[in-house]
């Protein structure tokens, strides 16, 4: 078994064998994919399990038990929304909607899911066209490594101002960009600590409004 592999593997062991096979997939499919699009940094192709892959499922842990609309804003890679949608797969309600705008990244996004098995909807579009008029509701908002948090705050506002829960990996400075963000929000939210990064949290937002 790929070492890297095997160390995710461990570190989740609540997660299914079914949900391994469909990871397995897409690991093909993006390693595949990567050699004509940059959907990950190159430097860190060797290690998609841990630095990728274990990253988006530590959020399964945060989603609400109630959760059945899922929203990735900037699903690029499939990060974190591709991973989170093969752990929901057998979950007949669950409904993933991935927001991304460049084309040939959406064409990865639907060919992989395809090949996994997994039901997601693509919308080939910008995030603020997407969630102007957001006709689907929305439990979970998710984006990794997408903008800085007072810029992913306002994408994701017109969910979050409804009441979806966010949920966003950020790196070791997220202290210091929830404060920049409270600026202009008041900002209902909980930062839980990374599984996979020593000194990187999870952004749990509960509640939001303008000041």
């Amino acid at each position: 078994m790929n070492t890297d592999r095997a160390r995710a593997v461990q570190q989740f062991p609540h997660v299914s064998r079914e949900t391994w096979e469909r990871l397995d997939i897409f690991a093909a499919q993006l390693a595949k994919w990567q050699k004509t699009i940059n959907l990950i940094s190159q430097k860190t192709l060797g290690e998609i399990w841990t630095r990728h892959i274990a990253d988006s499922l530590q959020l399964l842990d945060l989603v609400p038990d109630s959760a059945r609309v899922f929203v990735d804003l900037g699903s690029g890679g499939g990060f974190p929304g591709l991973v989170l949608a093969a752990a929901f797969a057998d979950r007949l309600a669950a409904e993933f909607h991935l927001i991304e705008s460049d084309q040939r990244k959406s064409a990865f996004l639907r060919e992989a899911a395809r090949a996994m098995g997994v039901r997601v909807q693509v919308h080939n579009t910008r995030i603020e066209a997407a969630l102007e008029n957001w006709p689907h509701g929305a439990d979970v908002v998710s984006a990794r490594a997408l903008a800085p948090l007072s810029e992913l705050i306002s994408l994701a506002a017109p969910l979050l101002k409804a009441g979806t829960v966010g949920l966003f990996p950020k790196g070791q400075d997220i202290e210091s960009e929830l404060t920049q963000a409270t600026r202009y929000w008041t900002i209902s939210a909980t930062i839980m600590p990374s599984r996979t990064e020593e000194r990187a949290g999870i952004l749990v937002v509960s509640g939001l409004s303008a000041r």
